[in-house]
């Protein structure tokens, strides 16, 4: 089993609430036992996770958001 590490995101397209809880369903989908933080202000997002940063990003992105490694 593939040990959890902190990955940081940097996520433009967030707007609101909403958008904060689809990135989190986002990450939850590619690991349902992912701890993730949001910050709409700054628009990073921070998730203790065993999935790699590439699958969150591919993940993200596919559903119209911009993210990158923060």
């Amino acid at each position: 089993m593939t040990q959890a590490t902190s990955i940081t995101l940097d996520v433009k397209g967030m707007t609101c609430q909403g958008c904060v809880n689809s990135v989190t369903k986002l990450v939850k989908r590619v690991d349902p036992d992912a701890k993730v933080a949001v910050d709409l202000p700054t628009g990073r997002l921070e998730a203790t996770t065993q999935a790699s940063a590439a699958a969150l990003i591919e993940a993200i992105n596919a559903a119209g958001y911009q993210a990158r490694a923060a």
